[in-house]
Order: C-alpha cells, then sequence, then structure tokens
C-alpha cells in the first residue's frame, strides 16, 4: 500500500488559522483491493476516533478544550490521514465560537465532507461527562476471555511473519477445528497483543483486538494467538488490519454472526478503533480501554 500525504512527511507546518484544505483523504479501496474479498462485507461498521487535544476561543478569546468523538461509517469511500487531520484540529486552536455546537458543527461538515459521507461528531468536556458511564469515555475492559497465554503451555517458537497468516487458524495442536459441527457456539475472546505498522511510516501500532462470534466450528485460542501475531510486521492502517482479520475469520469460520473490533493506542493524541460486523444491530457502543 502506497499513499502520499501529510503523514510521511518529515517537518510540517501547523497551521494556525482554520484550514480545512489540510484534511487528507485516503480511498478504502486501497485496503478492501489487498484484502480481495466480498467488499459489501467490509462496509458494515464504525471507525470510532477519540482527539484529546481538541481545543478553540470562546468569544473572549480563551482556550477552550474539549475530548471529541468521530464516528466515520464503514461505508465511506474514504477514511481521513490521522495527522492531517491533528493538524485539521489544530487549525481551529485560535479560531473563535460562540458556542460548543458551531465547533461540533462545523467539524461534522468538514470530516464528512472529507470522507464523502456522513460523520457524528460528540465533544466532551473535562469535569463530568469523562466520568459518565453512558458517554463512551470511561475506561472499560473488553469482554470474553484474553487469549494472550493461550501458548503457554507450547514448546513451538512462534515465527516472525512478513504478512498476516489466514492458515495458522488451523495449524498444530488442534486439528478437530478441521471438522464442521452440527451445533453452532459462541466465542467471545480477546488479545492485547495486536501489533501492526504504519504503511506510511512504517512506526509500530499497538492494539487490542476483541472478536465476538458464532459458528459451527470451535475456536482453537492457540492457533487464534498465532493468527493474530502474525501481524506484527503487517504494513496497513487500523481499518484494513480489522477487515483483514473480519474477512479471514468470515472465510475460515463461516459464522452466523461476527464481530471484530480493536482499539489502538493513541498517537497525536488520537486513538483509532475500528469495528466491523456481520449484521449492523451486531455493533457494540463505543469505548475506551485502559491503554487509551
Amino acid at each position: 500500500m502506497s499513499i502520499h500525504g501529510i503523514l510521511g512527511e518529515q517537518t510540517t507546518d501547523y497551521p494556525t488559522n482554520y484550514s480545512p484544505e489540510t484534511l487528507y483523504p485516503i480511498a478504502r479501496s486501497m485496503g478492501r483491493n489487498i484484502i480481495g474479498w466480498q467488499d459489501d462485507k467490509l462496509k458494515v461498521g464504525v471507525d470510532w476516533w477519540h482527539a484529546f487535544e481538541l481545543s478553540w476561543l470562546n468569544t473572549q478569546g480563551i482556550s477552550q478544550v474539549a475530548v471529541a468523538r468521530f464516528g466515520i461509517p464503514a461505508s465511506s469511500e474514504y477514511i481521513v490521514e490521522s495527522k492531517s487531520l491533528k493538524l485539521y484540529l489544530n487549525s481551529i486552536n485560535f479560531t473563535e465560537f460562540a458556542s460548543w455546537a458551531e465547533v461540533q458543527t462545523l467539524i461534522t461538515k468538514d470530516l464528512s465532507a472529507c470522507v464523502q459521507a456522513e460523520v457524528t461528531v460528540e465533544l466532551f468536556g473535562l469535569d463530568n461527562d469523562l466520568h459518565d458511564k453512558n458517554s463512551g469515555l470511561l475506561v472499560t475492559q473488553p469482554e470474553g476471555v484474553c487469549i494472550d497465554d493461550a501458548l503457554a503451555g507450547s514448546t513451538d517458537k512462534v515465527a516472525l511473519t512478513v504478512h498476516p497468516d489466514a492458515s495458522l487458524l488451523n495449524s498444530l495442536e488442534d486439528k478437530s477445528t478441521e471438522i464442521q459441527q452440527d451445533i453452532s457456539q459462541s466465542f467471545t475472546f480477546y488479545s492485547n497483543l495486536l501489533r501492526s505498522n504504519c504503511p506510511v511510516t512504517n512506526q509500530p501500532d499497538w492494539g487490542t483486538l476483541a472478536v465476538s462470534i458464532n459458528s459451527n466450528k470451535p475456536v482453537n485460542n492457540a492457533n487464534m494467538l498465532r493468527y493474530i501475531l502474525s501481524f506484527r510486521q503487517h504494513n496497513g492502517f487500523h481499518e484494513q488490519c480489522v477487515e483483514q482479520i473480519f474477512a479471514d475469520l468470515s472465510k475460515y469460520y463461516e459464522p452466523s454472526e461476527l464481530m471484530v473490533r480493536a482499539w489502538y493506542t493513541r498517537r497525536g493524541g488520537i486513538d483509532i478503533n475500528p469495528c466491523r460486523v456481520s449484521d449492523i444491530a451486531l455493533l457494540p457502543v463505543p469505548s475506551r480501554l485502559i491503554r487509551q
């Protein structure tokens, strides 16, 4: 995957005047073409972005601060380059607004124009909203079983792979995963060991991956962990990594229901949290984890 944009520049001028033109769109098709799977099935879900360095001026010229959450639908034609979003948000630092609603309306308009889809924007204050369990900004824990110790009893060394390897889902210890069962089962698990690389800067991206799946094939935690670890040297945007996992699990498990989401750690004051579901009714609420 190759793109050009602000993210790849070593030196950057930070605008001090409102500059919506700094927003840089990236076509989702770039990542989806690499996956080479049914494109429509990757369009169900949301990418939640949290911005922790949002500031502007009130009409008295006093700086205001907030935390923002942006919801970008997976059906959008574009995502926004993360560094360009940071520059855009910085560009309103010295712009006066009469109300928080004006800020929210402006950001909604600009982000929606960039990704060519309707983006939701929420602003949260630092005094009360962050402690509201209904705000989605309270730090929570992923649901299900943590599989990070699933290989503790194995003597096999986990190899570093250049590309994600879906064949690891059916390998080594548990060959029973090859057998189709008559009864569908539900599995909910997570791993804190998701790692990939930015395709532009090659910087590492760390995240927690959570999966909820209903399938006739049982999930072997050791094989699943090997598969997740195979992303460690993969160059892909957060959204593409989650979609790759969603596609691989869909093809291997043929699930009746599937939810794949990731919470990535913050960079430049922004964290990105993609989620893909087999049905929009399975979409969870946005949330944050301890590393965010």
